[in-house]
C-alpha cells in the first residue's frame, strides 16, 4: 500500500507562482511513477504533468513552459513548480502514484492505483 499526501496549495494572484509537493510512503519511492492531475468545478479531471521512475517528464500542452515537475527520491517527494499562473489554473490538484504504469498510460487517471486527497489552488485575477 502507498500513501500519497499533497501540500503547497493556496491562493495566489495571477502571474504568481506556487510549488506543490507530493510525498509518498509505503513503497520504494524510486520505483513509483507520479502524475499530477487537476479538476476544476464542473469539469473532468485533467492530466497536468507526470514523471517516470527514470525522471522523464511529460506535460499537458496547457502548462508547458510554465510548470515543472521534478522528483527527489531521497525525500520521497515529487514537486510541481508552477509559474505565471492564470485564473484558468484554478482547480484541485491531485497527485497519483503507481509502480507499474507505462509511459503511454501516464496521462490516464484510471491507470494509477494510489491517490492523495488533493490540494486547492486558487488564482485570482
Amino acid at each position: 500500500q502507498v500513501q500519497v499526501v499533497e501540500s503547497g496549495g493556496g491562493l495566489v494572484q495571477a502571474g504568481g507562482s506556487l510549488r506543490l509537493s507530493c510525498a509518498a510512503s509505503g513503497r520504494s519511492f524510486s520505483r513509483l511513477a507520479v502524475g499530477w492531475f487537476r479538476q476544476a468545478p464542473g469539469k473532468e479531471r485533467d492530466f497536468v504533468a507526470g514523471i517516470s521512475t527514470r525522471s522523464s517528464t511529460y506535460y499537458a500542452d496547457s502548462v508547458k513552459g510554465r510548470f515543472t515537475i521534478s522528483r527527489d527520491n531521497a525525500k520521497n517527494t515529487v514537486y510541481l513548480q508552477m509559474i505565471s499562473l492564470t485564473p484558468e489554473d484554478t482547480a484541485v490538484y491531485s497527485c497519483a502514484a503507481d509502480p507499474d504504469i507505462t509511459i503511454a498510460a501516464m496521462t490516464s487517471p484510471g491507470r494509477y492505483d494510489y491517490w492523495g486527497q488533493g490540494t486547492q489552488v486558487t488564482v485570482s485575477s
